[in-house]
């Protein structure tokens, strides 16, 4: 047998062809992730609807600025790039119950057909809309985790105000001011806001049920509320 040529094989070898890795292989592999992409517009939207999810499924206490973002899907980071803090969050969001409160009490006045009705509407809208929404109505009145500063807030909280008040003012039959009020107008805005949003808390609370067991068989809460609110006003205070 012949000597092996040692040099012709190694240059062969150099020129062959060498295997190559394929792109994808050599790639390391990404990490999987559960983040949704948004717009930079519909971001802030997006987090505020989680938000309004998350509260009104695990109450004011499992509202966090980790939990809006794990609902969202987004960077754990996303809220307080749009919101600065947790108290921010409640702020912009209680912004939002209000204007969704102010649209069903101005809706429910556009659909009544007459004065009675009229009268009625926004006091049961009031209602309406605290039963549908117990979680942001709550967070709608805690004052002391807000923020009124902020311009959503302060602009749609005002907005409610004068709602009210224009209710007020056709009742009367006069014109009310926003920004100055006789004692007799304070008062009777105090009366109804009072009167509305005492119902409703007793009524979330679970607090009129013994009122309702004892009424004739069907009284409704809203026919309960009809009855507090037709009944004629005395002067005469109980003793």
């Amino acid at each position: 047998m012949g000597k092996t040529d040692t040099k012709g094989e190694a240059a062969r070898s150099s020129r062959a062809p060498r295997r190559t890795t394929s792109t994808a292989a050599s790639r390391p592999a990404r990490r999987a992730t559960t983040e949704t992409p948004y717009h930079h517009g519909a971001l802030r939207e997006a987090l505020l609807q989680a938000a309004e999810r998350v509260l009104e499924r695990d109450g004011l206490a499992g509202l966090t600025l980790r939990a809006v973002a794990r609902e969202a899907g987004v960077s754990h980071a996303a809220p307080t790039h749009h919101f600065g803090d947790l108290t921010g969050l409640l702020s912009e969001l209680a912004a939002v119950g209000f204007r969704q409160f102010n649209e069903a009490m101005a809706s429910s006045c556009e659909a009544a057909t007459s004065p009675l009705e009229r009268a009625l509407a926004r006091p049961k809208a009031y209602v309406a809309y605290a039963q549908a929404h117990p979680g942001m109505y709550g967070i709608m009145f805690r004052t002391e985790r807000l923020d009124y500063s902020r311009p959503s807030l302060h602009e749609a909280a005002e907005a409610s105000f004068a709602g009210l008040a224009n209710a007020i003012a056709t009742m009367r039959q006069e014109r009310i001011s926003g920004d100055t009020l006789t004692l007799e107008q304070g008062a009777a805005i105090a009366r109804a806001w009072s009167m509305v949003h005492g119902f409703t808390m007793l009524l979330l609370d679970g607090r009129l049920e013994d009122i309702l067991e004892r009424l004739p068989e069907g009284t409704t809460a809203e026919r309960l509320l009809e009855a507090m609110l037709t009944a004629p006003v005395t002067s005469k205070l109980p003793v």
